[in-house]
C-alpha cells in the first residue's frame, strides 16, 4: 500500500507502515518473506485467467492491496495489485498490460474484500474495473476498536505479534521489472490481512462496536468515489501568501500548464516544478526568461528547460481581463476562532458539545472524529434546526451524512449541550472556565 496524504477521520498523513511498533522487540516475530514464496507477477492474458479461476475457487474473504507510484508518475493509478485468498494463495498482478481487471472483479463477486485504509486504494482499483460487494477496512476497524496506532505495521504487531518490513513503502512502483525484494514486500502486505480481520472483528464484537464498523464499511461502498474538486489549482501549497487576483490567475495558468505537461509525459507534476516555484513566479510576475530564472524560489527539473512555457503563462495572466475571485463561495461556517465575537451563543454551543463528545469518545475508546466528524458538528452548531429537540437534531445529523449508530449515540448529548451550553470564559480573565484551553505555558 503506497502511503498518501487524504475528514472521515483520516489521519493527517494517511496510515502507512512506518508507525512505531506497539510491542517489545523481543515479542515481535519478523515477517520477512511470504509463506508460499514470492509469487510471479501476472502480466499476460493467460496468467490473468489463471488468477481469476484460482481466486474464484478460493474460500472466505480476500485481502486486497494496490501499489501506486505517487510522486513519480502522473495520477494515482495502480502499478501492482496484490490479492490473497484462502485456497488460492497470493497473486501479484501488473495492471499495465491490461485494459482493466474486470475478470478479477467478477472472480471476487460477492466476496468480502479486506483493505487497510480502503479510501486510499479504492479509487485506483475502480479505474481498473474493480469494486467490492462487501468490505472490511482494517484501518477503520482499528480506529473504532481504540487501538493506539492504526498504521498497518503497528496494528499487525499489536494484534498478531508480527513485525512487517518497512522498506520500499515509497519506491517507484512503475519500475519494470520490479525487483524481487519489492515483490516480497508487496506480497506481505496481504499475507496476514485475513488473520488481522478476524482479530479486529473479535475486538469490535467484544466491545459492542461491530455494528458500528459494518455500517461504516457499507457507507464507504455506498458513497462511491468523491466528486472531482472544483478548481483544484486553488490547492496549490502556499496560496495563502497571495492577495492579488492577477497573481491568482498566474497560479491558475501555471498549475494547469504544468498539469497538462505532466499528463503528457506521465510524470508527477511536482517533479517538473514544485508548488513553491509556482507561488514564487506568481508573486514576482517576471517579464523575461532571465527574470523568471533569477526569481528567488523558482526551481525544478523543468524550470529552465521549459522557462518560455512558464513565462507565457505569466504573460497571459498579466494581460487577462477576467480574473478569478480571491475566494470561492462557501457554505462552510467561519473558523471557530471567530465565533465568540460573531455569535457567542453558537460558540458556547460548540465548546460544550465538543467537550461532551470528547468525553463520550474517551469512554468508547475511539477517536472523537470517528464518533462525529468535526465538520459535521461545526455546521450543525452554526446553523442548528429551529427546534432544539433530540428528534430534530437527529434528523439534521442524518441529512448531513452521519451514520445511524453515530446519531443514536450523540443526538441526545448534542441536544443537551445546545439547550444548556456552558458559559464561555470571560475575555481577559485569569480564571478559566471548564471550556478553556489548558495553559500550555505553565
Amino acid at each position: 500500500m503506497t502511503p498518501q496524504t487524504p475528514e472521515t477521520a483520516p489521519s493527517a498523513e494517511g496510515p502507512d507502515r512506518a508507525d512505531e511498533p506497539d510491542l517489545e522487540a523481543d515479542r515481535v516475530q519478523p515477517l520477512t518473506e511470504p509463506r508460499d514464496g514470492v509469487p510471479l507477477v501476472i502480466s499476460t492474458a493467460e496468467g490473468l485467467q489463471r488468477a481469476a479461476a484460482s481466486l474464484a475457487a478460493g474460500s472466505g474473504p480476500a485481502g486486497v492491496d494496490a501499489e501506486r507510484a505517487s510522486g513519480f508518475r502522473y495520477g494515482q493509478r495502480a502499478f501492482l495489485v496484490q490479492i490473497r485468498r484462502e485456497g488460492a494463495g497470493t497473486w501479484l498482478i501488473d495492471p499495465e498490460p491490461f485494459d482493466d481487471l474486470k475478470i478479477i472483479d467478477e472472480a471476487l463477486s460477492g466476496v468480502e474484500w479486506i483493505l487497510h485504509a480502503a479510501s486510499q486504494d479504492l479509487p485506483c482499483l475502480s479505474e481498473l474495473g474493480m469494486w467490492p460487494d462487501k468490505l472490511f477496512d482494517t484501518e477503520l476497524a482499528a480506529r473504532l476498536a481504540g487501538l493506539p496506532r492504526v498504521g498497518l505495521a503497528a496494528v499487525i504487531e499489536n494484534l498478531l505479534g508480527l513485525g512487517l518490513a518497512k522498506e520500499h513503502s515509497a519506491v517507484d512502483w512503475s519500475t519494470r521489472p520490479l525487483p524481487e525484494s519489492w515483490l516480497g514486500y508487496a506480497a506481505l502486505d496481504v499475507e496476514v490481512l485475513t488473520d488481522l480481520r478476524h482479530e479486529l472483528r473479535d475486538l469490535l464484537e467484544a466491545d459492542g462496536k461491530l455494528s458500528f464498523a459494518e455500517e461504516e464499511f457499507e457507507a464507504i461502498l455506498t458513497a462511491g468515489l468523491p466528486e472531482p474538486r472544483t478548481d483544484p489549482w486553488r490547492r496549490t501549497s502556499g496560496m495563502h501568501q497571495l492577495r492579488d487576483r492577477r497573481q491568482l490567475e498566474a497560479v491558475r495558468r501555471l498549475w494547469l500548464e504544468r498539469d497538462r505537461l505532466a499528463s503528457k509525459r506521465d510524470i508527477a507534476p511536482g517533479r517538473l516544478i514544485p508548488d513553491s516555484a509556482i507561488i514564487a513566479a506568481s508573486k514576482a510576475m517576471p517579464a523575461t526568461v532571465p527574470e523568471l530564472l533569477s526569481t528567488n524560489g523558482f526551481h525544478g527539473r523543468a524550470a529552465k528547460r521549459e522557462a518560455p512555457r512558464w513565462l507565457r503563462c505569466i504573460d497571459g495572466a498579466r494581460r487577462a481581463t477576467v480574473l478569478p475571485p480571491l475566494h470561492l463561495p462557501s457554505t462552510a461556517p467561519p473558523p471557530p476562532r471567530v465565533w465568540a465575537d460573531r455569535d457567542p451563543v453558537a460558540a458556547a454551543r460548540l465548546s460544550t458539545a465538543r467537550n461532551r463528545l470528547g468525553t463520550m469518545a474517551e469512554e468508547l475508546h475511539m477517536p472523537v472524529e470517528n464518533l462525529l466528524t468535526p465538520d459535521t458538528l461545526r455546521r450543525l452548531t452554526w446553523r442548528p434546526p429551529a427546534a432544539l429537540t433530540a428528534e430534530a437534531i437527529a434528523a439534521d445529523l442524518l441529512e448531513r451524512g452521519a451514520r445511524n449508530w453515530q446519531v443514536e449515540l450523540v443526538s441526545a448529548v448534542i441536544t443537551e449541550a445546545f439547550n444548556h451550553p456552558e458559559p464561555l470564559p470571560v475575555k481577559g480573565s485569569n480564571k478559566q472556565g471548564s471550556n478553556a484551553e489548558p495553559d500550555t505555558k505553565a
